[in-house]
């Protein structure tokens, strides 16, 4: 029987519960456990694919191509959890469905209500979430308890863990002790009074994870054990990281967590976690042997969730060669009116990701130009590699108004186009080609090198393709082609060949890298790009001693 580990977050929102819940997962899969992972969202959007980066933070697309929640990158980055399209359900989607379930006469004429329709839908829903075999399915409630929003979630969860029965369901609620500088003091009332939310709707917490920016004294701990019904054994502080997030599955071994949820799920014959593999990660990250600084030209910068899922591959790929990346963000939009070699000198690589619409296209295009004119290793994803493309047809295969579709549907040379089926398409959520794709790699090519195989699935989020009508033209001028989604003969990867890293790929191979397992591409431009940071400090060296 599945047992379930409920988390719920209170005070403010944005205290982690993503990370922990993660972490979480890395602490059963050690003891050998089949775990499951699923986030419940108040928003009444049906999925985040329509919402701006700049209001949610980046689209995480899953291997069945669903658009979820950041946190999904969390869940694969941290556990191997199958993460897929039931792993995330909204508000939206939840009352989508009760409604579509009336329209159909399902409910036999019955007035249609919260409770039970809308929480029966809920707990339905974490049913699907818990994948076939699991041994324990972590489920984390979005939002802030006290939330009107989460009432309907707090209450399904309240209902299914009573039908599961004591010891088959344990409740983690994280809360934050804020210092007060003016006192010099942390305050214990806001998890008092978050404990006191989650119990006026019946929810008895039985792990306490407290945020903190200073540790704990024992006399807090009994204090909150006391006013929040709560063993001290159970009250485990989650003290802020010193050096990355990956410090925490660590810290809250160290601090009890495992012990906690062996004891209230009666886990006790599992074997003990060994996390040697994280403390080697920490230890990597804690002493890196040098720092190599990487450009991310993009049209979101501002935000850092937007791009959240390209920003740790990067630091990934950096600490699997024992390096620390260093990111200099530039918003795509300076690089029109600036100069390139000011906004751009001195980084060790460039990486343009992904986006939507012309703002910031051309700053990109500038950008791409000068790296690749000074030779400086250029990743390109998604729009990236279509901007990547329209530089080298403008600049190199001398291809007149070569442009994209999306931003100028009139242009006379249309490299980058919309796709055919995409043509008809109104709705925006969920229309595009989402998921996972199969990639054909050609031989004899950079991308062949780094992958060491002739085939790969890769994920997809995007309705404009590499237009085959200028496929030949922009072979011809040095631009290759490395891979292929065969059963459409799409261009997936263009590359430079002359170059230690100029590769660009239209899927998103960073939903698919891990700290313990970066992916290659990541890894590899890493590579070049400390290698681009050696020949720098060489020079300078050069220089001074001349």
């Amino acid at each position: 029987m599945t047992q379930f580990i409920f988390v719920t977050g209170g005070v403010v929102s944005s205290l982690g519960k993503g990370i922990t819940t993660g972490a979480i997962a890395v602490l059963l899969e050690k003891r050998g456990l089949k775990v499951s992972i699923q986030k419940l969202d108040p928003y009444i959007n049906v999925d985040p694919g329509t919402m701006s980066p700049f209001e949610h933070g980046e689209v995480y697309v899953t291997e069945d191509g669903a658009e979820t929640d950041l946190d999904m990158g969390h869940y694969e980055r941290f556990s191997h959890a199958p993460i897929n399209r039931y792993s995330n359900a909204t508000t939206g989607s939840i009352y989508s469905t009760v409604i579509r379930k009336e329209r159909r006469g399902e409910y036999l004429g019955k007035t249609v209500q919260v409770i039970p329709h809308i929480t029966d839908q809920i707990q339905e829903a974490i049913q699907q979430g818990a994948q076939r075999g699991t041994d324990i399915a972590i489920i984390e409630i979005g939002g802030t308890a006290g939330d009107i929003e989460s009432l309907p979630f707090l209450e399904a969860i309240r209902q299914f863990a009573h039908k599961l029965g004591k010891g088959n369901a344990c409740f983690v609620h994280l809360t934050l002790l804020p210092f007060l500088a003016a006192s010099g003091e942390m305050k214990t009332k806001p998890t008092q009074q978050s404990v006191g939310k989650l119990r006026e709707i019946g929810i008895q917490p039985d792990i306490l994870v407290c945020r903190c920016e200073q540790a704990m004294t024992s006399e807090m701990r009994s204090k909150i054990s006391l006013f929040c019904n709560v063993d001290e054994c159970d009250v485990i502080q989650e003290k802020d990281v010193d050096t990355t997030i990956y410090e925490v599955p660590l810290d809250l071994l160290r601090e009890g967590l495992d012990d906690a949820l062996v004891r209230h799920l009666g886990l006790s014959h599992t074997r003990a976690g060994d996390l040697s593999d994280w403390e080697d990660l920490r230890q990597r990250f804690a002493s890196p042997e040098g720092v190599v600084e990487i450009a991310v030209v993009g049209k979101y910068i501002e935000l850092h969730d937007a791009y959240k899922s390209i920003y740790e591959s990067l630091a990934h790929g950096a600490i699997h060669h024992k390096w620390k990346v260093r990111f200099r963000k530039i918003a795509a939009e300076n690089c029109v009116d600036e100069d390139p070699k000011t906004l751009l000198g001195g980084v060790h690589g460039l990486l343009v990701p992904g986006g939507f619409g012309e703002r910031g296209l051309e700053g990109k295009i500038r950008a791409i130009q000068w790296a690749r004119e000074n030779n400086i290793p250029t990743f390109g994803i998604c729009f990236g590699m279509q901007a990547m493309v329209i530089e080298y047809a403008r600049n190199v295969a001398g291809i007149e108004g070569a442009h994209t579709s999306e931003a100028d549907p009139n242009c006379k040379a249309p490299v980058i186009d919309l796709m055919k089926e995409q043509e008809s398409v109104e709705d925006k959520g969920g229309t595009m080609r989402l998921g996972a794709y199969p990639c054909r790699i050609l031989p004899n090519t950079r991308l062949a090198e780094i992958y060491g195989r002739d085939m790969v699935l890769e994920r997809h989020r995007h309705r404009w393709e590499y237009n085959n009508d200028y496929r030949r033209e922009l072979e011809s001028a040095g631009l290759s082609s490395a891979g292929i989604y065969e059963a459409r003969g799409l261009v997936e990867a263009v590359e430079l060949t002359d170059r230690p890293f100029y590769l660009g790929v239209q899927y998103h191979p960073e939903y698919k890298s891990k700290p313990l397992e970066p992916h290659p591409l990541f890894a590899t431009f890493l590579s070049a790009a400390i290698a681009h940071s050696n020949v720098d400090s060489e020079e300078s060296n050069n220089k001074v001693q001349a």
